[in-house]
Order: structure tokens, then sequence, then C-alpha cells
């Protein structure tokens, strides 16, 4: 038995890297699967999938729906109301790289939902390869590859396999960190415009890209800072800016109404904030949210300020100062910081608040630095524990507000 195991340890040592990670991702699939199956299988009348729920079901559920209404419909140029005289959810939310991609593999394989499909899981692999690639020269390929086993079958792993745009953007978003990371700065100037049409987080990224540029020139004596590295700084700071406020702007001129992002965005606030949005305003939602939550649990207002406060520094404190954060070395640490920061101040934490956290998944690398089996073994137990609750809660249950992907 020893001498078998041996023999399995070696050859999958010998094993390509990326066929490595395509068995991993393949297993981490197969069990996300069951999962599905399961709660398919416990969906009733009261889930907004119904008694006769399948997995063709669960692939266009959800914001998939508004996907696939971008691609067959593309955008209202006259913005639905309710009765309240409001603006209502519409396609303006949802941005039109991932909707398109799944309509033209969709015509080619048949439907919009095997597109979105194919879309998702092929990405995800990717996204898995590139995560590798990114994390592998901190903190080794042992713990690059753990830390792919934890992304693969992470809590949210279901939208590996559904029609969301995130493991596109994953994609995407790693492989533009890589290129930052190696100063390969003209690989952005494609990377960016695709990643801002994709889903939203492209600002964070501007952000990222001023520390790093301020990083550099701070340190210039020891990394010599290249006139033409900051040009190129300079001038994607400015093409990322650019591209995070145009589609505020391209919905404006479709609609007639300049503030029909916005608007469409504080659609969905406005079932949990108590006589509706009157306008966006920064890092409102995080405060609105912390006294919501908390009362709805039973407990005082000013807890859920105390805890949103100890949150923040908390994590603030996890980036600077946690040694197994550190090994992730700086530029992946400043951008976890600026996506964190760009979530604190435009979303209203719910339910969706996990799925969003998506883009900070090289962090994983952080988790998968101790060595010890035990504990890697534990955080995978922990991981697929997770990911059965998010979806028997999501696609089993899925009908009340607080279930929402």
């Amino acid at each position: 038995m020893a001498q078998l195991a041996l023999t399995v340890g070696r050859r999958w040592a010998q094993t390509p890297m990326a066929l490595r990670i395509a068995v991993i991702y393949l297993i981490a699939r197969l069990v996300t699967t069951g999962f599905l199956i399961l709660a398919a299988s416990l969906s009733t009348s009261l889930s907004r999938f119904g008694a006769g729920a399948g997995l063709v079901d669960f692939v266009v559920g959800w914001d998939a729906q508004w996907y696939w209404l971008v691609a067959e419909s593309g955008y209202p140029t006259e913005l639905p109301l309710t009765d309240a005289g409001t603006v209502a959810e519409n396609q303006w939310a949802f941005l039109p790289v991932f909707a398109f991609a799944a309509k033209g593999l969709g015509f080619v394989l048949g439907s919009w939902g095997i597109g979105a499909f194919v879309l998702s899981f092929v990405a995800g692999y990717l996204a898995c390869l590139a995560l590798h690639r990114l994390l592998r020269d901190r903190i080794g390929s042992a713990a690059a590859l753990w830390a792919v086993v934890f992304f693969a079958a992470g809590p949210i792993a279901a939208l590996f396999q559904v029609g969301y745009a995130e493991t596109l953007f994953l994609l995407l978003l790693f492989l533009a960190l890589e290129a930052v990371a190696r100063r390969q700065y003209s690989w952005l100037y494609l990377l960016i415009p695709v990643m801002a049409f994709t889903r939203p987080g492209i600002l964070a990224f501007a952000l990222f890209l001023g520390l790093h540029g301020l990083l550099r020139w701070r340190n210039r004596r020891d990394d010599p800072f290249r006139p033409r590295e900051i040009i190129h700084i300079l001038a994607l700071g400015a093409l990322t800016t650019l591209a995070g406020f145009s589609w505020q702007v391209i919905a404006g001129l479709a609609t007639g109404d300049m503030g029909a992002y916005l608007a469409t965005e504080l659609a969905w606030r406005q079932h949990w904030v108590a006589g509706g949005v009157a306008g966006f305003v920064p890092f409102e939602g995080w405060i609105q949210a912390a006294q919501f939550w908390f009362v709805q649990w039973g407990l005082p207002a000013w807890s859920g300020l105390v805890a949103l406060v100890l949150v923040v520094v908390a994590t603030a404190l996890a980036l600077l100062r946690a040694p197994q954060v550190r090994a992730l070395g700086t530029d992946l640490r400043l951008w976890s910081a600026s996506y964190l920061l760009y979530l604190l101040a435009v979303f209203f934490p719910q339910s969706s608040t996990f799925r969003l956290l998506l883009p900070i998944s090289p962090l994983w690398g952080a988790v998968a630095v101790p060595r010890s089996r035990v504990w890697r073994m534990s955080v995978v137990a922990l991981c697929l524990s997770g990911q059965w609750l998010w979806i028997y809660h999501i696609y089993a249950l899925g009908n009340t507000f607080w279930q929402v992907p």
C-alpha cells in the first residue's frame, strides 16, 4: 500500500501542471454537480425553481436570466418604472461581454444556456491556471496548487457552472494582475476594456494601478522606474478610469437619463431600505445594511455599526500585518485592499456579498501557505460544506430576499 501511494505520488508530481489542475478542476466540478442535483431534488413549489427543478434551470437561473435578456433583447431605451414611479430592475445593471459571448457560443452549440455554461466552465479552468501562475512565484508551486484546490472547490464554486460573468472576469483579472506583476503593461490595453464591460469592478483596478504606480515611484532607487513604465501606468490609469465610467455614459445617452445606470443599480437596493433610495451616496450602503441586518436579527442598530467598524479594522490589519497575507507580495495586497474599498464605497451587503468577494480570490494563497496537511484538508472540508450550504439556500430554497446569489 505504501509503495502504491509512493508510485501514485511520484507520477502525480511528474504530471504537467496544466493536467494536474484539470484533474482537480474536474473533480471539483463533479462534486458541485452532485450538490446541484441534490438541491434540485430538494427544490419545492416554494422555491423560485419549482418542484421539478433541474440542472438546466439552475444554469439559466437568477442573474443568468438577465444576461440572456441582454443577449436576446439588448438594453431598454426607456427605463421601466415600478408602481411607485421609481426605476425598476432592468438590463442596464448587466454588462454585455458575457451575454453576447455566450450568445455566440450558443449559436454554435444550440442555445444561449449551453453557451453560457461552456463559457463559465472553460473560463473557470483557465482562471485556475492563471491563479496558479499568479501565485507560484510568491508562495511556491505546491502551495499555489492548494490555493487552486480551495478556489475550485470554494463556497461559491457553483458559479463555475452557471450563466454568470464571474469566471470570465476572474480569468481576465488574474491575467491583468500577472501582467502588472511582470511589468508587462502593454497587455493591459487589451485586458482592461474587456474587463470593464464584463462585470462591475474596473474602478477598483484603477485605484490599484494608482497605488502600484505610487509604490514603484517610492521604490524607484531600488527598483528602477523607467519613463516608459511611468507613461504606461499614467495612460492605463486614465484608460481604466474612463472605462469605469463609460457604461454610465452609454446608459445615459441610450435612455436620455444620465443617472440611468445608478438608478438601475439602486433598484435592487430599495428592496432592503425602507422608503426607497433617493440617490447614490458612497459608503452609505454598508452603514444602512449594518443597521438593517442587525435589527432583523433582533439586535440594536448600533451594534451593527460597531460590528462594521471591527470588520473593517480586522481586514485592514490582516492585509497589513498577517504574515501569510504578506507572503503574497505587495501587489496582490494592494489589489485586495483596492477592491474591498471599492465594495465598501458602492455596495449594499446582502447574500450576494459572498459572490462579490470572488475578485479577492488570490487571498486563497494566504490560506494555502501553512503546510500542515490537517490544516489544508480542514480548509477543503470547510469549502465543500460552505458550497453545499450556499447551493442549498440559493437553489433549493431560494425564494426570499436573503437567498439571492
